[in-house]
């Protein structure tokens, strides 16, 4: 018996139609004999949750890593850490280099007059002795102990200045202290040579030195004396020996926290050759 095409397409059409109703009204005929998709889901959660965890370690981890960088050519676990660690160490080794100033005498040119302008806005009154300084504890600071500075037995000056070239002359010392030891260099003091001159100190002075400045900058208690050559070794008494260091590379250290401070506009300062000295006025 022959059927034509046109009577196929309709018996088909026809078969479509009548499982897509059985469809819609048995959901259930779409699904596995046996088991439907609450029940396959059920079954799943029950699965992962009695499933020991000791079956989740019977892979080592060495080996997963070893298959996903042969897979993925990215670094293992083990590589990341060893990379994370050495870096690390190389960070810690690592230190700050010192760099000090090109020049000196470019690098510290304030002269006398032009840090006397500074001296004069916010120095003191002339201090006849240390007696007429130490009733004069409104105006000026003790400076004679720090642990960041060392005070040079003083021969024609007293230990006292204004607060603010306290404050400049302890966070010189602190700053230097910074510098050597992110630097790895073991500590030392600076050495102050030279603070407030009271017109005791410079009548002594004009005496031994006829070229003496009665308007030195020293007299109005806003300046101080840094050695450039020697400086105070900060040690253990009963610890062992500190590694010996050259005074050029500590003068070099200084030199960086001066030129720091003063490109700051905290303080102006001199490079004086015949004194051995950093000549440091406040601003």
């Amino acid at each position: 018996m022959l059927i034509s095409k046109k009577e196929y397409l309709k018996g088909f059409g026809i078969i479509v139609l009548v499982l897509a109703l059985v469809r819609c009204i048995f959901p259930s005929v779409a699904q596995p004999s046996g088991e439907t998709a609450q029940e396959r889901t059920t079954d799943t959660v029950k699965q992962s949750v009695e499933t020991p965890v000791q079956k989740i370690d019977t892979i080592p981890l060495k080996t997963v890593a070893h298959q996903q960088n042969h897979e993925t050519n990215q670094p293992t676990v083990s590589q990341v850490a060893a990379s994370a660690s050495h870096a690390a160490r190389k960070m810690d080794d690592w230190k700050h280099p010192i760099y000090g100033v090109l020049s000196y005498h470019k690098s510290f040119p304030d002269s006398n007059d032009v840090q006397l302008v500074a001296a004069q806005q916010y120095g003191v009154g002339p201090v006849a002795n240390r007696d007429e300084a130490e009733d004069r504890k409104a105006e000026l600071v003790y400076v004679g102990s720090s642990p960041f500075y060392h005070i040079d037995p003083l021969k024609s000056s007293i230990p006292y200045l204004v607060p603010r070239a306290s404050v400049l002359l302890n966070d010189i010392g602190r700053h230097f202290f910074d510098s050597l030891q992110v630097k790895r260099i073991p500590l030392h003091k600076i050495i102050v040579t030279s603070v407030l001159r009271s017109e005791e100190d410079i009548e002594k002075l004009k005496k031994v030195n006829h070229n003496t400045s009665e308007n030195s900058c020293h007299r109005y208690g806003t300046t101080f004396d840094i050695s450039y050559n020697r400086y105070k070794t900060v040690a253990d008494p009963e610890g062992p020996p500190r590694r010996e260091v050259r005074n050029d590379t500590l003068k070099w250290v200084l030199s960086e926290v001066l030129n720091d401070l003063r490109q700051q506009e905290r303080c102006y300062v001199k490079y004086e050759v015949k004194q051995g000295c950093f000549h440091i006025t406040v601003r």
